[in-house]
């Protein structure tokens, strides 16, 4: 079975979908870890309930990234996490757990990519006046929301609909998507760590 880590920043109702999923058997993998780089994500406290460990890293002085991401890949490093899923991360990835990861970070971004990429992306779509909005599992790349597509989930907006009722729609698809997408993908991962893990990518 993976050995899995979550990345979130807010309520964690996506870790939630993802945990349950796992204690089920139905996700084929462990969710090891959730880490979080705020201290009152509402995510933690998911975790707790949930009897997942959680950690608060240190993010540095940047507001959408993380400025040394190695305390970050040492954590993932020692509890053997094969395979990372974001969450409502709000900040990018870059080098240091792109490299040690290739093809192996997932994230769950609520629009139909490419279109509405980046922030706020239902409310954007909403606003425009779009027929069918949704949400996507896709791999990270350097690039904002452009990785590989995995999986998407079409949500129509209904007449008469507002923002909220919308939202909690594409929410909801979000929850069944994304576990959905991430047992797709961990059946047909190759065996093995990462490359750069297993060579001790973190030291």
């Amino acid at each position: 079975m993976r050995t899995l880590a979550v990345l979130a920043s807010g309520q964690g109702t996506n870790f939630e979908a993802l945990a349950l999923a796992a204690r089920r058997g139905e996700l084929g993998g462990r969710i090891a870890v959730l880490l979080s780089d705020r201290p009152d994500a509402p995510a933690l406290a998911r975790a707790r309930r949930l009897e997942i460990e959680s950690l608060v890293l240190p993010c540095g002085r940047f507001r959408t990234r993380i400025e040394d991401e190695r305390p970050w890949l040492e954590a993932l490093s020692a509890r053997g996490v094969e395979v990372v899923l974001l969450a409502g991360f709000m900040r990018r990835l870059h080098g240091t757990l792109l490299s040690a990861y290739p093809g192996r970070i997932l994230n769950l971004h609520p629009s139909l990519l490419p279109a509405f990429p980046g922030l706020d992306a239902i409310r954007r779509a909403f606003e425009h006046g779009v027929k069918v909005g949704g949400c996507t599992v896709h791999l990270v790349d350097e690039a904002l929301d452009a990785g590989p597509i995995l999986a998407q989930a079409a949500v129509e907006v209904r007449e008469g609909d507002s923002l909220e009722r919308f939202e909690a729609r594409v929410h909801e698809a979000e929850h069944r998507l994304y576990p959905e997408a991430v047992a797709a993908f961990l059946s047909r991962l190759p065996a093995g760590r990462p490359s750069a893990i297993a060579a001790g990518g973190a030291r």
